[in-house]
């Protein structure tokens, strides 16, 4: 049995009319992550990591002044790095649809400017991590113990550091690949590439060249992803509001379930 295209039907498989309703699969881009998740996140991803480095822009760059700034301000630093941290596990999807549309002519420079650019993000939910625990430490030993004890480990060897590099190969190759294969126009190609500026590593704060950075992604990323949501028929307002329920609990129990450990 086969499909109009001539592929194989896969028994049980969601019709073609349902897929583009449902965040489960979509065949214009990649059945997996689909259009809605890959739309979604090259739209929420970027903006959210553009809300975290302009959060912190009041704060001077290097570690001690995070640190201290954790102390002074513990709820706008916590929103912050939280920002950049969520935008940076979101963004995989993203970009996932993105290498997939370069692959269509460009299949070389789409496969690793997506491996690299997808193990980049990996590095920094590490740094965010360190991140995390370096605040922890802030909040009960005091912002100089935590820097003291940040800058004597500051160069410790981790697998991660490995992937340093990766951070910023991944977005100059995605970038080349996007405008080889008309998936990006060479202004929003070009501000594709200035991501890889957006400073790498753990407590750091905002520069110019961070702000660059973001709004090169958003400038490139958010308009690829309304475009991906557009290209298709939008849910009723009952199956959006289905899916929106149904994800706001699978959140909020996860998160019940993480605080307990």
């Amino acid at each position: 049995m086969t499909t109009t295209r001539g592929t194989p039907a896969v028994h049980g498989a969601v019709s073609p009319a349902k897929a583009q309703l449902l965040p489960v699969a979509w065949d214009g881009d990649a059945p997996f992550p689909g259009r809605w998740v890959g739309g979604v996140s090259l739209v929420v991803a970027p903006l959210l990591l553009g809300a975290g480095v302009l959060l912190r822009l009041p704060f001077h760059f290097f570690f001690p002044e995070q640190l201290a700034a954790r102390v002074e301000h513990p709820g706008l630093v916590a929103v912050s790095y939280g920002a950049f941290a969520a935008g940076t596990v979101l963004l995989w999807p993203g970009l996932a649809v993105l290498a997939v549309r370069i692959g269509r002519r460009s299949p070389g420079t789409a496969l690793w400017g997506g491996v690299l650019a997808m193990l980049g993000l990996f590095a920094r939910t590490f740094h965010a991590g360190v991140d995390h625990l370096a605040f922890q430490f802030a909040d009960r030993q005091g912002a100089e113990a935590a820097a003291r004890f940040v800058g004597e480990t500051y160069g410790a060897f981790h697998v991660f550091s490995a992937l340093n590099a990766a951070i910023m190969g991944g977005w100059l190759l995605l970038a080349a690949g996007a405008w080889r294969a008309h998936v990006l126009g060479p202004v929003r190609a070009s501000a594709l590439a200035a991501t890889a500026a957006l400073p790498l590593g753990v407590l750091k704060g905002t520069t110019p060249l961070s702000v660059a950075a973001v709004a090169g992604l958003c400038l490139a990323l958010v308009p690829l992803g309304i475009a991906v949501l557009r290209n298709g028929p939008a849910p009723g307002r009952a199956t959006a509001l289905r899916w929106t329920v149904a994800v706001t609990a699978v959140l909020a129990l996860m998160t019940l379930v993480g605080r307990a450990g």
